[in-house]
């Protein structure tokens, strides 16, 4: 069941890594970032990926307390978005691309941008490791158009599986294909599904890399870290010195932590002393974010970097419905690009992360689930001639009466 958003499964890319890192010792890999030629279609989707992502965060951001760990994937999201969006149409499919920062974008030029987008993104740097992985689930009796499900398979790579809503096992099946795509790091993420869902889409993202400049765990120290209140609590605080990236913006600072070869960094962003976290999450924006990342330069830096390790799980319907496209999770929502014969809706919309950044490097991984109900299904009329009853037999294109009659008794002859 295990396979790869573009390419393979998870297992399939760790033995591949295996296999570039042990075969050719002369090998030599890039030890600089690599440059990738974006076309215009993957520059949009770059551009209104990351508007989102903000706008995303800062949304989820003001429904949690300071004091609360966040950790999101706008790629999963956005991912599992797209998806959906694919089998909308409309008013439904166009509060979507509003909620995606895609207004305007053609579905066609969307879906071949992620397509390559993310398979440059799966292979621009052999030390790390990354995976995306797709499913649309359906459910056995639900006829869903085969012109929907062939397009996942074709710009998304997704797995096609059938389930059974009368099974209380389902949710456990999802769940296992999601551990197995997220290196076991998300786990129980669906507990139930409603009674009327027809169909599940799923995106499921890993990530592991090392850290270009590995941290000395000798030099890994207890060492006070303050919380959002003011506390101060003692955690493992890793250190070095080494040149890194900074930028110094307003009320804040930001420093670039490179993966691998530096096609993958962390960008860590400081709120100055005094400064009010939640604040800085309120200000930060695609157009800021892009400011800071041009004002990066090379300086030595004294590095302290508390470890850490949580996860996070969030239901997204509101917030999506703050983003615009509401119209999807009610009776009024247009997915007849899934079925003309059934009316159908958003029911679920569920985001889970996790990550651990140590001395070596960072483990990351998140799963988005988007489930599809059906507003009401065709009522199913019970009809017993279990009394006496009357019958006509006619020709239909002239209604021309040949025999009409009464039964009353069915046993007599």
């Amino acid at each position: 069941m295990k396979h790869r958003f573009l390419t393979k499964a998870i297992a399939a890319v760790t033995a591949a890594i295996i296999v570039i890192s042990c075969s050719k010792s002369d090998e030599k890999l890039p030890d600089k970032p690599v440059l990738l030629n974006l076309t215009q279609g993957e520059v949009n989707v770059v551009e209104s990926g990351n508007s989102f992502a903000f706008d995303f965060f800062r949304t989820i951001m003001k429904g949690t307390g300071n004091g609360v760990n966040v950790i999101i994937s706008p790629l999963s999201v956005s991912s599992a978005l797209s998806m959906a969006m694919n089998g909308a149409s409309g008013a439904t499919r166009d509060s979507i691309l509003k909620a995606l920062r895609l207004e305007g974008s053609a579905p066609d030029s969307i879906n071949s941008s992620y397509k390559s987008l993310t398979g440059s993104l799966l292979t621009v740097d052999k030390r790390v490791l990354i995976s995306i992985a797709n499913s649309v689930w359906t459910e056995k009796d639900f006829p869903a158009k085969q012109a929907f499900i062939d397009l996942l398979k074709k710009w998304y790579s997704a797995e096609t599986e059938a389930f059974d809503i009368d099974d209380p096992g389902t949710p456990a099946i999802m769940n296992k294909w999601i551990e197995d795509n997220t290196n076991g790091l998300i786990k129980n993420m669906v507990d139930r599904l409603d009674h009327n869902t027809i169909m599940v889409l799923i995106n499921a993202i890993y990530f592991k890399g090392k850290w270009k400049d590995q941290f000395d765990a000798s030099k890994t120290t207890d060492m006070p870290f303050y919380k959002a209140e003011g506390t101060p609590i003692s955690v493992p605080m890793m250190k070095q010195e080494n040149d890194f990236s900074v930028y110094k913006g307003d009320k804040f600072t930001m420093a670039e932590f490179p993966y691998g070869q530096g096609n993958f960094v962390m960008d860590v962003i400081l709120p100055d002393q005094q400064e009010d976290i939640s604040s800085l999450a309120a200000s930060l924006d695609s157009r800021v974010f892009a400011a800071s990342v041009s004002g990066l330069r090379s300086q030595k830096v004294d590095l302290f970097f508390p470890r850490f390790k949580f996860g996070f799980k969030q239901d997204l319907i509101d917030i999506l419905t703050g983003m615009g496209m509401g119209v999807a999770f009610t009776d009024q929502a247009d997915f007849s690009n899934i079925s003309d014969k059934y009316r159908l809706y958003i029911n679920k919309a569920l985001h889970q992360a996790f990550i651990e950044t140590n001395e070596e490097g960072t483990e990351a991984a998140a799963a988005t689930v988007i489930g599809i109900g059906v507003v009401s299904m065709p009522s199913v009329l019970e009809l017993k001639l279990d009394r006496p009853f009357l019958f006509v037999i006619r020709e239909i294109s002239t209604n021309a009466i040949l025999f009409m009659g009464r039964v009353s008794d069915p046993s007599a002859s």
